[in-house]
């Protein structure tokens, strides 16, 4: 079983606050896993020295709250246009 750390944030601008309360009702989570989300990201980041274009590709789509495995394999299939709509 993971030992699990928490981390506390004091001083921290309303203006951030709000800014994430607002990316993670977009993201459909809480204001704790954007969070964590933007931590692992930020981690991930910093280790791309030794990784190449897949963990270049894994980071950015972690850092859109993506999970491994979430995107389907696209190979045979037809392309069709995004849907910018809300």
């Amino acid at each position: 079983m993971l030992a699990m750390a928490q981390l506390i944030v004091r001083n921290l601008e309303e203006e951030v606050r709000d800014h994430l309360r607002r990316l993670a009702r977009e993201h459909g989570h809480s204001m704790e896993e954007e969070v964590r989300a933007i931590l692992r990201a930020a981690v991930a980041r910093a280790g791309l020295e030794s990784g190449g274009l897949g963990s270049r590709l894994a980071a950015r789509f972690a850092a859109g709250g993506f999970e491994p495995g979430e995107i389907g394999e696209q190979k045979g299939q037809a392309a069709r246009p995004a849907d910018l709509e809300p």
